[in-house]
C-alpha cells in the first residue's frame, strides 16, 4: 500500500448565523449546545467557530482517537477530513483514498432496490461499473438479505436497511478510514460478523481516525489520542498498547437495531 497522510495547517471551519444574530440569549444558548466559539464575520454576523486553527499530521500507522464532550468539534473535524466541509482558512492536504463511515445509510434511495442501491453507492464512491459488478455478489452474501435485494429499500425494516448500508460501506478498500464511533449492526450473530469485517478493514487501512466516547475502545484500537474542546486540540498524546490478555475488539457504543 502506498504512503498515506493527512496534513493540516491552521485550518478553521465556521458556520454563520444570519437571523437574530444580535440576541445575546441565542448566542449564549448556541455556545452551550454547539461547544463552538461564538464570533463575528466581516459583516458582523454571528458565527460558530466549530474548528479553530488546527495544525496536525497523520501518517502511515497512525490510529488516532478523537475524544471530547459533545460539541467539541470531533464530528466536524471528521467531516472536514472526509471532504464534506471545506476549511474557511488554512490548508488541508490528503494523500490516499478515504473511506468514510460517518453515516453508512447516506445516499440510499428508498425507491430503488437493494441491488440498484449498490450501484448508486458505488458510483457515489467513484467506482467504475465493472468494479461495482465485481463486488455485488460479495455485498449480497454479506448482507444476508437474499431476494429482498430485488425489492425497494423502502420496504425494508430499519435493521435490514442498515445491514445493506453496512455491507456496501465496508466493501471499500481504502488507505484512510474515517469513523464516528465503532459500528455494530444487527442481531448477535450478524453483529459478530460485522465486527470481524470492521476489524479487518481497520487493519488494512494505513491511517485510522475515529471519534469515540468509549475510553476502552480508544485504548484497544488507537496508538494516539487527541482531546478536543470548543473546536481546538487541547492534547495530543500516545496511547499505551493494550495488555495481551485483553479479548477481541467488540464495542456496542453504536449498536443499531435489527
Amino acid at each position: 500500500m502506498s504512503s498515506s497522510s493527512i496534513v493540516a495547517r491552521n485550518i478553521s471551519v465556521e458556520f454563520p448565523i444570519y437571523e437574530n444574530s444580535h440576541r445575546s440569549l441565542k448566542k449564549a444558548v448556541l455556545n452551550l449546545t454547539t461547544g463552538g466559539r461564538i464570533g463575528q464575520d466581516a459583516g458582523r454576523h454571528a458565527i460558530v467557530k466549530a474548528i479553530d486553527d488546527l495544525t496536525f499530521s497523520f501518517t502511515d500507522g497512525d490510529r488516532v482517537g478523537l475524544v471530547g464532550h459533545n460539541g467539541s468539534g470531533k464530528t466536524t473535524l471528521l467531516r472536514t477530513l472526509s471532504g464534506v466541509y471545506a476549511p474557511v482558512r488554512g490548508e488541508l492536504k490528503v494523500h490516499g483514498k478515504i473511506a468514510s463511515l460517518l453515516d453508512v445509510s447516506m445516499g440510499l434511495d428508498p425507491d430503488a432496490t437493494g441491488f440498484e442501491n449498490i450501484y448508486l453507492r458505488g458510483i457515489l464512491d467513484g467506482l467504475k461499473p465493472a468494479r461495482i459488478r465485481s463486488k455485488i455478489d460479495e455485498i449480497a452474501d454479506f448482507s444476508e438479505l437474499g431476494d429482498y435485494l430485488n425489492l425497494p429499500v423502502r420496504t425494508y425494516s430499519s435493521g435490514m436497511m442498515l445491514r445493506l448500508a453496512f455491507a456496501i460501506s465496508t466493501s471499500v478498500e481504502a488507505d484512510i478510514l474515517i469513523m464516528d464511533e465503532w459500528l455494530s449492526v444487527g442481531d448477535a450473530e450478524f453483529s459478530i460478523k460485522a465486527a470481524e469485517r470492521l476489524e479487518s478493514l481497520v487493519g488494512k487501512a494505513s491511517v485510522l481516525v475515529v471519534a469515540s466516547h468509549d475510553p476502552s475502545l480508544v485504548a484497544r484500537v488507537c496508538n494516539r489520542k487527541i482531546s478536543m474542546e470548543h473546536g481546538r486540540m487541547i492534547a495530543d498524546e500516545p496511547v499505551a498498547p493494550p495488555a495481551e490478555s485483553e479479548g477481541p475488539l467488540v464495542s456496542h457504543t453504536a449498536q443499531l437495531p435489527h
